[in-house]
């Protein structure tokens, strides 16, 4: 029995451990992104001038990335609405990847595979999010026998 124990619990220590570092890389991302806004829109513009995407939505995206990079990064570190954060974190990366061939960055890519890989490991193993506060309101919801 206790080796079972032991095993669920390395499960639940190993998938904490990917939940923040994913976590920590967006927030991160956002975090240092968000002060210097209109620079690092301005840059983006100045990237994309000649990518086939119309300007109007590398615009939008220049300005919403890095809030959605930091909301994202925040909800995964505690673990609150984990599986539509890791969502909404994959469906991101979709959108620079999309973003980084029409500019032809294909170094970049890489990068985002490695995170989409990490998000959709948070979603495939959400049942070790043990250490989280989906795990604390899921047992204030259960019914007590």
């Amino acid at each position: 029995m206790r080796a079972g124990r032991t095993e669920e619990t390395d499960r639940a220590v190993a998938y904490l451990l990917m939940r923040l570092t994913i976590g920590a890389s967006l927030f991160g991302h956002g975090l240092v992104r968000l002060p210097n806004l209109a620079a690092f829109h301005a840059q983006l513009m100045g990237e994309f001038k000649a990518s086939i995407l119309p300007g109007v939505l590398v615009s939008v995206c220049g300005y919403a990335l890095p809030f959605a990079e930091l909301v994202t990064g925040v909800l995964l570190l505690a673990g609150a609405l984990t599986r539509a954060a890791a969502v909404a974190g994959a469906l991101m990366m979709i959108v620079l990847v999309v973003g980084a061939t029409s500019i032809e960055h294909f170094n970049v890519i890489g990068e985002q595979l490695v995170h989409t890989i990490f998000l959709a490991a948070v979603v495939a193993f959400r049942s070790h999010n043990n250490y989280s506060v989906d795990h604390l309101l899921a047992g204030r919801r259960s019914p007590s026998v």
